[in-house]
Protein backbone atom coordinates (compact mmCIF):
# COMPACT_ATOMS: atom_id res chain seq x y z
CA UNK A 1 0.00 0.00 0.00
CA UNK A 2 1.23 3.37 -1.17
CA UNK A 3 2.32 5.76 1.92
CA UNK A 4 0.30 8.69 2.22
CA UNK A 5 2.02 11.88 3.04
CA UNK A 6 1.19 13.66 6.42
CA UNK A 7 0.12 17.34 5.25
CA UNK A 8 0.08 18.29 9.11
CA UNK A 9 3.63 17.12 9.70
CA UNK A 10 5.46 19.52 11.61
CA UNK A 11 8.84 18.37 10.07
CA UNK A 12 7.74 19.19 6.71
CA UNK A 13 6.03 22.57 7.28
CA UNK A 14 9.51 23.49 9.03
CA UNK A 15 11.74 22.77 5.77
CA UNK A 16 9.80 25.58 4.29
CA UNK A 17 10.01 28.17 6.32
CA UNK A 18 12.30 31.01 5.93
CA UNK A 19 15.29 31.30 7.30
CA UNK A 20 15.84 34.36 9.59
CA UNK A 21 18.07 37.01 7.90
CA UNK A 22 21.17 38.13 9.34
CA UNK A 23 23.51 40.84 7.70
CA UNK A 24 26.84 40.56 10.12
CA UNK A 25 29.63 43.40 9.21
CA UNK A 26 32.72 41.67 7.82
CA UNK A 27 35.26 42.33 10.69
CA UNK A 28 32.91 40.18 12.29
CA UNK A 29 33.44 37.32 10.23
CA UNK A 30 36.00 35.82 13.15
CA UNK A 31 33.65 35.96 15.97
CA UNK A 32 32.00 33.13 17.16
CA UNK A 33 28.00 34.84 17.16
CA UNK A 34 28.16 33.96 13.32
CA UNK A 35 28.70 30.58 13.41
CA UNK A 36 26.32 30.06 16.58
CA UNK A 37 23.99 31.86 14.68
CA UNK A 38 24.47 29.69 11.97
CA UNK A 39 23.71 26.90 14.37
CA UNK A 40 20.49 27.53 14.95
CA UNK A 41 19.69 28.06 11.73
CA UNK A 42 19.47 31.77 10.40
CA UNK A 43 21.43 32.52 6.88
CA UNK A 44 23.95 35.22 7.71
CA UNK A 45 25.20 37.84 4.99
CA UNK A 46 28.49 39.68 5.69
CA UNK A 47 28.88 43.13 4.12
CA UNK A 48 30.64 45.78 4.87
CA UNK A 49 28.48 48.18 7.28
CA UNK A 50 29.37 51.79 7.98
CA UNK A 51 27.30 51.73 11.38
CA UNK A 52 26.94 48.63 14.00
CA UNK A 53 28.09 45.18 13.49
CA UNK A 54 24.66 43.58 12.75
CA UNK A 55 21.75 44.14 10.89
CA UNK A 56 18.24 42.36 11.73
CA UNK A 57 15.59 44.20 9.57
CA UNK A 58 15.82 47.91 10.16
CA UNK A 59 17.15 47.48 13.63
CA UNK A 60 21.02 47.93 13.70
CA UNK A 61 22.76 46.50 16.28
CA UNK A 62 26.37 47.23 18.02
CA UNK A 63 28.11 44.68 19.59
CA UNK A 64 30.74 45.30 21.91
CA UNK A 65 32.38 42.56 24.38
CA UNK A 66 33.16 43.71 28.06
CA UNK A 67 36.88 44.87 27.50
CA UNK A 68 36.13 46.51 24.25
CA UNK A 69 33.17 48.50 25.46
CA UNK A 70 35.07 49.88 27.66
CA UNK A 71 38.65 50.89 25.88
CA UNK A 72 36.13 52.28 23.22
CA UNK A 73 34.28 54.32 26.37
CA UNK A 74 38.15 55.83 27.08
CA UNK A 75 38.88 56.30 23.39
CA UNK A 76 35.55 58.30 22.85
CA UNK A 77 34.97 55.56 19.71
CA UNK A 78 32.20 54.19 21.22
CA UNK A 79 30.50 57.93 21.70
CA UNK A 80 31.31 58.71 17.96
CA UNK A 81 29.37 55.13 16.90
CA UNK A 82 26.84 55.82 19.37
CA UNK A 83 25.68 58.95 17.48
CA UNK A 84 25.94 57.61 14.66
CA UNK A 85 23.61 54.74 15.53
CA UNK A 86 21.48 57.37 16.92
CA UNK A 87 20.27 58.61 13.35
CA UNK A 88 18.67 55.29 12.57
CA UNK A 89 15.19 55.08 14.13
CA UNK A 90 15.67 51.75 15.58
CA UNK A 91 19.19 50.74 17.31
CA UNK A 92 20.41 48.54 19.86
CA UNK A 93 23.64 48.29 22.10
CA UNK A 94 24.87 44.47 23.07
CA UNK A 95 27.20 44.25 25.64
CA UNK A 96 28.51 41.01 25.59
CA UNK A 97 30.85 39.09 28.45
CA UNK A 98 29.52 41.75 31.15
CA UNK A 99 30.09 38.94 33.98
CA UNK A 100 33.69 38.80 33.11
CA UNK A 101 36.73 40.56 35.16
CA UNK A 102 37.30 43.78 33.56
CA UNK A 103 41.25 44.68 32.41
CA UNK A 104 40.31 48.23 32.36
CA UNK A 105 40.98 49.99 36.53
CA UNK A 106 37.86 52.12 35.84
CA UNK A 107 35.29 53.42 38.80
CA UNK A 108 32.51 51.54 38.66
CA UNK A 109 30.17 54.64 39.09
CA UNK A 110 31.76 56.09 36.13
CA UNK A 111 30.97 53.03 34.16
CA UNK A 112 27.51 53.66 35.65
CA UNK A 113 27.33 56.79 34.69
CA UNK A 114 28.17 55.89 30.96
CA UNK A 115 25.76 53.41 30.56
CA UNK A 116 22.91 55.50 32.02
CA UNK A 117 24.12 58.49 29.12
CA UNK A 118 23.50 55.41 26.99
CA UNK A 119 20.25 55.01 27.45
CA UNK A 120 19.05 58.72 28.66
CA UNK A 121 20.23 61.05 26.66
CA UNK A 122 21.86 58.94 23.45
CA UNK A 123 18.25 56.42 23.88
CA UNK A 124 19.30 53.39 22.47
CA UNK A 125 18.40 50.46 24.17
CA UNK A 126 21.07 48.02 25.87
CA UNK A 127 21.09 44.13 26.40
CA UNK A 128 23.94 42.68 28.32
CA UNK A 129 24.81 38.58 27.82
CA UNK A 130 26.65 36.69 29.02
CA UNK A 131 28.59 34.79 26.16
CA UNK A 132 28.37 35.00 22.11
CA UNK A 133 25.74 32.07 22.23
CA UNK A 134 23.29 34.05 24.51
CA UNK A 135 24.10 37.25 21.59
CA UNK A 136 22.96 34.76 18.82
CA UNK A 137 20.09 34.00 20.79
CA UNK A 138 18.69 37.19 20.85
CA UNK A 139 19.82 38.02 17.28
CA UNK A 140 17.98 35.56 16.01
CA UNK A 141 14.60 36.11 18.09
CA UNK A 142 14.65 39.38 16.48
CA UNK A 143 14.84 38.29 13.45
CA UNK A 144 12.07 35.58 13.99
CA UNK A 145 10.14 38.07 16.06
CA UNK A 146 10.48 40.78 12.70
CA UNK A 147 8.95 39.24 9.70
CA UNK A 148 10.53 42.03 7.52
CA UNK A 149 13.09 41.38 4.75
CA UNK A 150 16.31 42.14 6.05
CA UNK A 151 18.13 42.35 2.89
CA UNK A 152 17.95 46.16 2.45
CA UNK A 153 20.17 48.52 4.31
CA UNK A 154 17.78 51.35 3.75
CA UNK A 155 17.60 52.28 7.52
CA UNK A 156 15.18 54.66 8.69
CA UNK A 157 16.26 57.93 9.69
CA UNK A 158 15.05 60.14 12.64
CA UNK A 159 15.60 63.00 11.48
CA UNK A 160 17.54 63.07 8.01
CA UNK A 161 19.05 66.03 6.25
CA UNK A 162 18.60 66.72 2.48
CA UNK A 163 22.22 64.23 1.59
CA UNK A 164 20.60 61.66 3.62
CA UNK A 165 17.21 61.61 1.78
CA UNK A 166 19.30 61.78 -1.73
CA UNK A 167 21.40 58.79 -0.49
CA UNK A 168 17.92 57.00 1.12
CA UNK A 169 16.74 57.52 -2.75
CA UNK A 170 19.50 56.56 -4.23
CA UNK A 171 19.82 53.25 -2.33
CA UNK A 172 16.24 52.14 -3.63
CA UNK A 173 18.33 51.34 -7.23
CA UNK A 174 19.43 48.31 -7.89
CA UNK A 175 23.09 47.82 -7.22
CA UNK A 176 23.30 51.20 -5.67
CA UNK A 177 24.69 50.62 -1.35
CA UNK A 178 25.88 53.51 0.54
CA UNK A 179 29.37 53.68 -0.51
CA UNK A 180 28.06 54.04 -4.68
CA UNK A 181 25.66 56.46 -3.36
CA UNK A 182 27.46 58.63 -1.88
CA UNK A 183 30.18 58.59 -4.13
CA UNK A 184 27.11 59.92 -6.76
CA UNK A 185 26.75 62.47 -4.58
CA UNK A 186 30.17 63.72 -4.55
CA UNK A 187 30.62 63.58 -8.41
CA UNK A 188 27.36 64.96 -9.13
CA UNK A 189 26.31 67.61 -6.52
CA UNK A 190 22.39 66.69 -6.77
CA UNK A 191 19.88 64.28 -7.43
CA UNK A 192 18.43 66.39 -10.69
CA UNK A 193 22.26 66.08 -11.70
CA UNK A 194 22.61 62.44 -11.46
CA UNK A 195 19.44 62.06 -13.39
CA UNK A 196 19.91 63.90 -16.63
CA UNK A 197 23.70 61.85 -16.43
CA UNK A 198 24.35 60.44 -19.73
CA UNK A 199 25.36 56.65 -19.57
CA UNK A 200 28.80 57.32 -19.95
CA UNK A 201 29.06 60.05 -16.81
CA UNK A 202 27.30 56.78 -14.47
CA UNK A 203 30.01 54.14 -15.84
CA UNK A 204 32.58 55.84 -13.66
CA UNK A 205 30.93 55.24 -10.77
CA UNK A 206 28.12 52.47 -11.77
CA UNK A 207 29.77 50.33 -14.23
CA UNK A 208 28.06 47.34 -16.10
CA UNK A 209 24.97 48.90 -13.92
CA UNK A 210 24.75 52.51 -15.51
CA UNK A 211 22.48 51.13 -18.17
CA UNK A 212 20.26 49.50 -16.12
CA UNK A 213 20.29 52.87 -13.65
CA UNK A 214 18.86 54.51 -16.59
CA UNK A 215 16.89 52.20 -18.19
CA UNK A 216 14.42 52.26 -14.27
CA UNK A 217 14.28 56.07 -14.44
CA UNK A 218 12.66 55.99 -18.00
CA UNK A 219 10.65 53.52 -16.77
CA UNK A 220 6.98 54.04 -16.87
CA UNK A 221 4.90 53.04 -13.35
CA UNK A 222 2.27 51.54 -16.03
Amino acid sequence: MKEINNIFDNSETQKLEEKPKIIADVHEKNSLVISELMGLGAEVEKKKLEVGDYIVNDVIIERKTLPDFLSSMISKRLQYQLQNMQKNEKSLLIIENYESEPEINLNPNCIKGFIMSILLEYKIPIIFTRDSKETADYLYLLAKKTKKSCQSLRIKLRHPGKKEKIQYILEGFPGVGPITAKKLQKKFGSLKNIINANEKELEEILGKKSKEFIDLLAMNAA
